[in-house]
């Protein structure tokens, strides 16, 4: 028996201003409320309905359950796999600092089982693994690697984001695994990456066809800012002035969504992990 493949599709469910890192060190969670303006609690519903009745992975940033305690159960009523993100957007490849962000996201998670979770810019160390099962998960998706892969790290698993490679690479794939520069010059192409899907979007869902074909289930990584306009401030425009290179995350991917969603059959990534370990034992 196989497993039939499909999109894992995935949303890293943050509010906008977590694209700057200028704003990791407001720990204030008034202020940080605020500067969401109530988008990631308007959002939700227009996404839920872009998705229809597919169904996706969901990783949220848990003080967004506290500003909105509505919004991660809106997500498990529509069936969708509700997963963490982080509780607060900032890198968390320090173990400590990965430790009292699990613990503060704690309250939350339990009544609704989280069980995957999905690193901020996707970036995970080897002491995260062990870390993460002591606190309930059972896997993560928080490095980039051909799609296809699947990789177990003690009694965690690790479901990568995926990406293309220009030709075959003789490479024991392992976890952690940073994407490099070199990588790419390699010819490797992170096409789950909804960076790239801003530039590529007619490409990536070739490739994801290629890739459906040679029977991998690729993953797919989106926003919701990507999907549902966050609208315009002064402060956005600054940020974007200085940060011109994160234009991209804000182009409109709806289209690219509506696409894929018609073209394709999608998943959760734990729906996907659990047929997967039912059928090879």
């Amino acid at each position: 028996m196989s497993i039939s493949p499909r999109v894992l599709l995935s949303i890293d469910y943050e509010p906008v201003f977590a694209l700057f890192r200028h704003y990791d060190h407001i720990r204030d969670p008034k202020i940080r409320r605020d500067m969401d303006g109530g988008f990631t609690s308007r959002a939700i519903d227009s996404i839920l309905d872009q998705l229809g009745d597919a169904k996706a992975s969901i990783y949220l940033v848990g003080e967004i359950a506290e500003w909105y305690p509505d919004v991660p159960q809106k997500i498990v009523d529509a069936g969708h796999e509700l997963g963490l993100h982080c509780q607060f957007h900032r890198p968390l490849v320090n173990v400590d600092q990965l430790a009292d962000d699990l613990r503060d996201s704690q309250e939350w998670r339990k009544p609704f089982n989280v069980q995957g979770y999905r690193a901020p810019m996707v970036g995970i160390s080897e002491q995260a693994y062990p870390l993460l099962e002591s606190f309930g998960f059972t896997y993560s998706s928080s490095i980039y690697a051909p799609a296809g892969t699947l990789l177990k790290k003690g009694n965690m698993w690790e479901i990568p984001v995926s990406t293309w490679r220009a030709r075959d690479a003789h490479e024991d794939l392992v976890a952690p695994r940073d994407f490099s520069f070199k990588l790419l010059l390699g010819g490797e192409f992170p096409y789950g990456s909804s960076f790239s899907i801003g530039f590529l979007a007619r490409r990536i869902l070739s490739i994801i066809e290629e890739e459906l074909k040679r029977g991998h289930s690729p993953v797919i990584i989106m926003h919701p800012y990507e999907l549902v306009d966050s609208g315009s401030s002064s402060r956005l425009t600054r940020d974007l002035i200085r940060n011109p290179h994160l234009v991209p995350f804000l182009w409109d991917k709806s289209p690219f969504l509506r696409d894929l969603l018609k073209s394709f059959p999608t998943s959760s990534l734990r729906s996907y992990l659990d047929e997967t370990v039912a059928v090879n034992g």
